[in-house]
């Protein structure tokens, strides 16, 4: 593990293209470790970036500004405020040709939206750094995951919101093992908490107990760190599951209840668990579910095992790997 923060460049300046191509990983949240806030300081965050699903698109100049393929209007909204916040008057053609699932756990607004900065910065040779592109679309208001995994990828912890405007700080940035996978599970007929609603959860949430969140900050520091260090995978997913058991615990109201969004996604991680799976959980407000396994070929025999079942719930299984780098700028006329 390390604090590096230059695992990946922070602005583009290539701006000789007429046409760039950009790939953004998604990214998982694994839970928040200080909601009480007494020392100054409020959420901190874990997450990873993944390699799929991912958000795909192409931006190049054109005579009229044009959105098309998958989220169009979240994507026209992010290109209309970036064109007058960086004081572009060309028009853009954008063409998304994968997106992130809204709303289920996996980063895809602050992707899509970093995306599109992304690129308009790199066709003009601007030299905004990334973070400040995310910040112009509020992104980052209470965590910097989404911002880390976009600008370096790998496993994040960022330091909580400060007194400041500014997004968190990241202050751990380590290598998530390359031999490991995430077991992905996906509910397209159900969303998580999100916009008005995910705001008014939090103002109704009572501050955390301090001792909660010394737990939470201890096992972060003296178990999940140290066994992602060593590659224990053991270690790592025990450490997990107890962040996630208290996060869930602690947000279970405003979940109706329980500490799951989708009782089907639950049932089907619950599953992997009992058939080797470690560090079971819900992304951010979910529905989607997760789990760690130490190699492609146990990935393969869980999901071969369980995914007759998940199809019966209408749920989509995925094994993804952690993703070491951030997002792609491709110039495919450059």
């Amino acid at each position: 593990m390390n604090s590096d923060r230059t695992a990946a460049t922070t602005h583009v300046t290539h701006g000789e293209s007429d046409i760039v191509r950009v790939c953004a990983p998604g990214r998982l949240h694994l839970g928040f470790l200080d909601l009480n806030g007494n020392l100054g300081r409020k959420f901190g965050s874990l997450g990873l970036a993944i390699d799929q699903p991912a958000t795909e698109l192409t931006l190049a100049r054109a005579n009229s500004d044009v959105v098309e393929g998958e989220e169009t209007e979240r994507a026209g909204r992010a290109l209309q405020r970036f064109k007058a916040l960086l004081k572009l008057d060309r028009c853009y053609r954008v063409h998304i040709t994968n997106s992130i699932p809204a709303h289920a756990g996996l980063g895809s607004g602050t992707q899509l939206a970093m995306a599109v900065g992304g690129a308009l910065a790199a066709i003009e040779g601007l030299e905004t750094e990334l973070r400040e592109l995310a910040e112009m679309q509020n992104r980052g208001a209470r965590s910097a995951i989404g911002m880390a995994a976009f600008e370096t990828g790998g496993f994040v912890v960022d330091g909580g919101r400060g007194q400041s405007d500014s997004a968190p700080p990241v202050v751990v940035r380590g290598q998530f093992p390359t031999s490991w996978r995430i077991l992905l599970v996906l509910d397209p007929h159900s969303v998580g908490v999100h916009g008005a609603r995910e705001s008014a959860a939090f103002e109704k949430l009572a501050p955390m107990h301090a001792d909660v969140s010394a737990e939470l900050c201890r096992v972060t520091l003296m178990q999940l760190l140290p066994s992602l260090a060593e590659v224990d995978i053991a270690a790592f997913g025990a450490a997990v599951a107890e962040v996630q058991r208290i996060n869930g615990r602690y947000f279970s109201s405003e979940q109706g209840g329980g500490i799951w969004s989708s009782e089907a996604v639950a049932e089907t991680v619950k599953d992997m668990a009992a058939l080797g799976a470690v560090g079971i959980g819900q992304s951010s407000w979910g529905p989607t579910g997760f789990a760690f396994v130490d190699s492609q070929s146990k990935a393969s025999e869980i999901v071969a095992s369980v995914e007759p079942e998940a199809r019966r719930y209408g749920l989509k299984l995925l094994i993804a790997r952690g993703r070491n780098h951030g997002a792609k700028v491709h110039y495919p006329n450059g």
